[in-house]
């Protein structure tokens, strides 16, 4: 088992410098580089600033979405043995996303315009 561990890494890391030596491109071109506008300069930053509210509204969605997609199986398993310990945990599980939302919504993250 040791030997076929030992034998996977090597050859998995032999195929990597390959690729990454054979890969390697040695003629670097400014104007690919650069942003595409029409094969012009550009004349601002290609770079737009992005809201830090918005991101931060979006991470809470994204931790209440995946919530919802870890209680949904919850319910039919439910069915399946003994309630108790899977309500404790759902309990357990929303206390602390709720307490997380009200830290957020004490320190004024949900707020969106200040």
């Amino acid at each position: 088992m040791l030997l076929m561990s030992l034998l996977t890494l090597f050859i998995s890391t032999l195929i990597m410098i390959l690729a990454s030596l054979l890969a390697k491109k040695t003629i670097s071109d400014r104007e690919k580089n650069s942003p595409y506008e029409c094969g012009f300069d550009p004349k601002g930053s290609s770079r737009l600033p992005f809201s830090l509210r918005f991101f931060l509204i979006a991470v809470i969605f994204l931790i209440f979405d995946v919530e919802i997609t870890l209680l949904l199986p919850i319910a039919s398993v439910m069915n399946l043995s003994n309630p108790f310990p899977w309500l404790l945990t759902i309990f357990f599980f929303l206390i602390m996303l709720l307490v997380g939302l009200y830290y957020e919504w004490y320190q004024g993250a949900l707020e969106w315009s200040k």
